[in-house]
């Protein structure tokens, strides 16, 4: 008789259908459980910025210089030196940023987990993580993962002799992979880039959020648009893409050139011969992939992208090698060892190429890709191009600006920057917001606001208008700032703009009396209308405030880049601009995420805001009380009722008495998945108890405050 396994197959680790391969049309609410604290094994107690308090940041950057500068034996460094392979690590962790949604990047150390650890582009990054273990080992967590593989790349940079404009410490570790994050619809790496593109001779119209060309890519396929070799059309492609992630021109071409002026592609081998990736390996490999399973492997016979050679004669030294390379010579498409498409020069002098990295006798063929050429036959690239060979301080000045803007685009506002070298001057994507002040009389602002005329609703709404833009994937939008009444926010759809021009002409004033600023005007009298809601209900209780934001200006402010921060649709006003592929629900959840709140928050948020009556343009889709304007938990109690049904009508749903088939209310989606989604239901359930009246009031206080706080970063 066999024994039987002891452990619960598909339960723990072995592969099992979960709830939604059996139910793939349900709601998936796992993208708001992304980063639970039980994942976290350092406690709720740490304190990363204390931890950086006690860092010596010269002796870590002296450690990682020795470490760039000595090749180890079990991986050797090309030419003795790892400075393209940590500048590669760290470009690779930030590259995956981008600016339509404000995720990836590499403010969150991500690279570690999958599907990031084991994407085609990021082969052999699991090499550099690995081999700055020593030092993440030695200064532990006084030092994120995060932060760790971004300084190596700007040290990278520094050794070969750049001049850097700074680095900011500031960046926590997360400890699970962030799986929900979607990267492209497509089932395999590499896959034609055709189903992400409306048309994909037209490169704008890749589908947002996405920026990568292709699943498991960074930016552009190196060999050319589905790797058929078309320079023009692959700078169409690097425009896009780049732009995506929020570089002009000019900073698209330092980054490529000053990129590839330092270490070199690999691909010498055959791509069959290489183990499987990080997340595929066996135990043996301990979490290392892409290991070659015949040969060497590694020095001279390491194979990465099957592209194989170095863009310039020095690749360990900060030049202007690329440009002498690029413009120095005619190029021709030729097949790499690994049997990929690189472009090599017609004609080259052996003394002009650069030599092998294992030994120094043997000169090399330098190689350039598709997107290297598209910098040569672009008029727009290669004009920059021209500018910067005329110029190359400039050049250094532009690069080393693009570098500090790609490393820290994703760490939000100025206030999060930690640490000796962060650059006093303050920049504009930065979103920086001067300091408000905090001396002036708050309840006499309140008196005034109150008695202003301004209703419940014109307060709330102004009030969540102005912080429902923060995104805690990259720590930009928020109400600090009141950047909602610039250029692009005062005419955004999902503002009203002629109901927000309204209140602001009532709330400017007002705060210019008071000496407030307008953004804490704003959020003070979102509170107010609150406050009188909840008095209404019979409670007297006092919203939370913090004085202290200031009021950005539009010299402060690249609108161009706040245009991906416009709400396309919001379930909390029951608002959507128009219909999309995604559900509206969907569209909440991505939107709760981004705002940093969980299910629960959601819940209670929804639920408050439709009885106070802030849906847009005073719509009563799932205003589920007679007593709107009253901050009361009908809309939970009134959702589960069991007097009623509930049927589809031609653009909404109809709730209706069960006796007499009358209609009582009107729902979207959004109302109804509160009761028809399980995990939901449960939410609205317990804020429909009798006995829950006050924790309800309570908890909707506690998740506005956390909203109207998410970009209050000097009150952590």
């Amino acid at each position: 008789m066999s024994g039987k396994c002891p452990v619960m197959h598909g339960g723990n680790t072995a592969a099992s259908k979960s709830n939604t391969d059996w139910w793939p049309n349900a709601l998936n609410l796992d993208i708001l459980h992304q980063h639970d604290t039980k994942t976290n094994p350092l406690g709720e107690d740490f304190s990363y910025r204390e931890a950086l308090e006690t860092l010596d940041v010269e002796a870590l950057k002296a450690d990682l210089r020795q470490l760039i500068t000595q090749s180890q034996e079990w991986w050797p460094a090309d030419w003795g030196s790892y400075v393209g392979m940590f500048a590669r690590v760290a470009w690779h962790a930030a590259g995956s940023y981008r600016l339509a949604d404000g995720r990836g990047g590499g403010g969150t150390g991500n690279q570690r987990f999958a599907p990031l650890n084991s994407w085609p582009d990021n082969a052999n990054t699991d090499k550099g993580r690995r081999l700055l273990w020593p030092i993440k080992k030695k200064y532990g967590n006084k030092i994120s993962w995060a932060d760790l593989m971004i300084l190596s790349g700007t040290m990278a940079y520094e050794v070969a002799g750049l001049k850097t404009f700074g680095f900011a410490f500031g960046r926590e570790d997360i400890w699970h992979p962030e799986k929900d994050t979607y990267w492209g619809a497509e089932k395999e790496w590499l896959a034609p880039s055709d189903g992400r593109y409306g048309d994909v001779a037209k490169p704008d119209t890749m589908h947002n959020p996405l920026a990568a060309v292709q699943m498991g890519l960074i930016y552009v396929n190196p060999e050319g648009v589905n790797g058929q070799s078309d320079p023009l059309k692959t700078a169409a492609q690097v425009r896009e893409t780049f732009k995506r992630m929020a570089m002009n021109d000019e900073e698209t071409v330092a980054l490529t050139a000053g990129g590839h002026t330092i270490g070199k592609c690999h691909g010498n081998g055959t791509p069959g011969d290489l183990s499987p990736e990080p997340e595929a390996a066996g135990p043996e490999l301990q979490g290392l992939g892409w290991m070659k399973t015949k040969g060497r492997g590694i020095g001279r016979d390491t194979l990465v992208s099957g592209i194989e050679g170095a863009w310039t004669k020095n690749p360990t030294q900060w030049d202007m090698g690329y440009f002498e390379m690029l413009f120095g010579h005619e190029w021709e498409l030729r097949k790499s060892p690994a049997g990929a498409s690189q472009w090599e020069p017609v004609d080259i002098k052996e003394e002009d190429m650069p030599v092998d990295v294992e030994d120094p006798s043997i000169r090399c063929m330098p190689i350039m890709t598709d997107a290297d050429m598209a910098m040569k036959v672009d008029p727009i690239y290669n004009e920059i191009c021209q500018r910067f060979m005329a110029d190359p301080a400039y050049f250094d000045d532009v690069f080393a600006r693009a570098w500090f803007k790609l490393t820290h685009r994703d760490m939000g506002p100025k206030v999060r920057y930690v640490g000796p070298d962060v650059p006093q001057e303050d920049l504009i994507w930065q979103d920086p917001v001067p300091a408000g002040r905090t001396d002036y009389d708050v309840d006499a602002l309140k008196a005034r606001i109150a008695t202003s005329g301004l209703t419940i609703s014109d307060m709330v709404n102004t009030a969540w208008d102005s912080a429902r833009t923060f995104r805690g994937s990259d720590m930009r939008g928020g109400a600090n700032g009141a950047r909602i009444r610039l250029a692009p926010q005062n005419q955004w759809e999902g503002n009203e703009p002629e109901r927000l021009a309204r209140v602001l002409a009532v709330l400017e004033p007002i705060a210019q009396e008071s000496g407030a600023s307008l953004a804490d005007t704003i959020v003070l009298a979102g509170n107010v209308g609150i406050e009188q809601a909840i008095k209404a209900a019979g409670l007297n209780v006092t919203v939370p405030f913090a004085p202290g934001r200031g009021d950005a200006t539009d010299e402060m402010t690249d609108a161009e880049s706040f245009d991906a921060l416009e709400p396309l649709a919001d379930g909390y006003r029951n608002w959507q601009k128009e219909t999309y592929v995604v559900s509206p629900e969907e569209m909440l959840l991505d939107r709760t995420q981004l705002l940093g709140l969980t299910a629960a928050e959601m819940t209670v948020l929804v639920g408050g805001m439709r009885v106070l009556g802030t849906n847009h343009a005073g719509t009563k889709h799932g205003v589920f009380t007679e007593r709107e304007g009253v901050l009361t938990n009908d809309f939970f109690v009134n959702l589960v009722d069991m007097a009623n049904t509930w049927h589809p009508a031609r653009d909404h749903y109809e709730i209706r008495d069960r006796k007499t088939g009358e209609v009582k209310w009107t729902a979207t989606r959004v109302d109804l998945v509160f009761g028809s989604n399980s995990i939901l239901r449960a939410y609205a359930e317990i804020y429909a108890q009798d006995d829950h009246a006050e924790k309800f009031t309570h908890d909707f206080i506690a998740a506005w405050t956390k909203v109207m706080n998410a970009d209050r970063f000097d009150l952590a």
